[in-house]
């Protein structure tokens, strides 16, 4: 048995030697690592999402349990998993942190209105650190597309996620949550870019909402989102046409660097019924703009986002 096994891998060895060149696979290696690791890090954020799910159903399979011991519902409990694990992520990752907490009003309904990232990971980390801090969830309105992938459920079920229309957006604001749009959606995602342009296709829906609940909106925008996660610039036009069709986000998204994010709260914007939701809109959209244009340098820079990051942490070390 041992003599076969040993003219066996005398066999391989030979095709080693004669047929692959080590020294051109180590250098093809080398030149191709980065581009591989570019386009898998995405799939880190997708696999921590599915284990955030696995968690979530595991809390609701022994929710009775959880509830004898923790004496609360067992959304609460998982809410505070998610939460936890989430802020933990953008802390280490991409030392996350949050500025103008304070312009959050208190005890009150709030309609948050950000711009979306290629890969909103800002989002999950604006909101768990809010819950965390002030113990109110940030109810999410996402593209409808996310409930049909497998697992998205769960979340959607705890984390009180909708796909949103402008009646139920009311009714939630009127129900004293606070509630977070991003305008641009997909599209913006997908097609925008490091110079941060609003894309927001005449989108009002938010601006209806806002005044119908008699609400004031809260803007808000993460520095450097577009350096952590960005889509493919290249067949640009294919990519809008198969998007016009389909609606579905098929770009190529890559990145997943750990650039230093700093989400930024700006004043709230009170409600006034004296506006019309086109006016509502362009003032909303312009405080974003004076958010993006005093924190962000356009075009944003991988490597100067990443030195941001680097010269954070050896702040925190001092």
């Amino acid at each position: 048995m041992f003599s076969i096994v040993y003219n066996l891998w005398l066999m391989v060895e030979d095709v080693i030697v004669q047929y692959i060149d080590l020294d051109f696979t180590l250098w093809l290696t080398w030149l191709l690592m980065p581009l591989l690791i570019t386009f898998l890090l995405p799939l880190v954020i997708a696999l921590l999402l599915y284990l955030t799910a696995l968690m979530l159903y595991i809390y609701k399979l022994h929710r009775v349990k959880l509830r004898n011991a923790y004496g609360t519902a067992w959304r609460d409990t998982a809410v505070h998993m998610v939460a936890a694990v989430w802020d933990a992520h953008g802390w280490i990752w991409h030392g996350y942190e949050i500025v103008g907490l304070e312009n959050i009003p208190q005890d009150k309904p709030v309609l948050f209105i950000y711009y979306h990232g290629a890969l909103p990971v800002d989002i999950y980390y604006f909101t768990s650190k809010v819950f965390l801090y002030n113990s109110r969830l940030v109810r999410l309105v996402v593209d409808r597309f996310l409930f049909k992938i497998p697992g998205w459920s769960i979340f959607a079920d705890i984390l009180k996620i909708i796909p949103g229309t402008i009646q139920s957006c009311s009714a939630i604001l009127k129900e004293g949550n606070m509630l977070a749009i991003a305008p641009g959606g997909v599209y913006e995602a997908l097609f925008g870019d490091s110079y941060y342009e609003l894309m927001w296709q005449k989108r009002m829906g938010f601006a209806k909402v806002a005044l119908d609940a008699k609400v004031s909106i809260v803007p808000f925008f993460t520095k450097n989102l577009r350096e952590s996660f960005r889509a493919v610039s290249w067949g640009r036009r294919i990519w809008l046409k198969i998007y016009a069709k389909t609606k579905l986000p098929l770009v190529p998204i890559f990145g997943g660097f750990p650039v230093k994010l700093v989400t930024y709260i700006g004043k709230p914007i009170p409600y006034d019924g004296n506006l019309t939701p086109e006016e509502l809109q362009i003032k909303v959209a312009d405080s974003l703009r004076d958010l993006i244009r005093k924190h962000q340098k356009v075009p944003g820079n991988i490597t100067r986002a990443l030195m941001e990051r680097i010269r954070n942490t050896e702040k925190h070390k001092d």
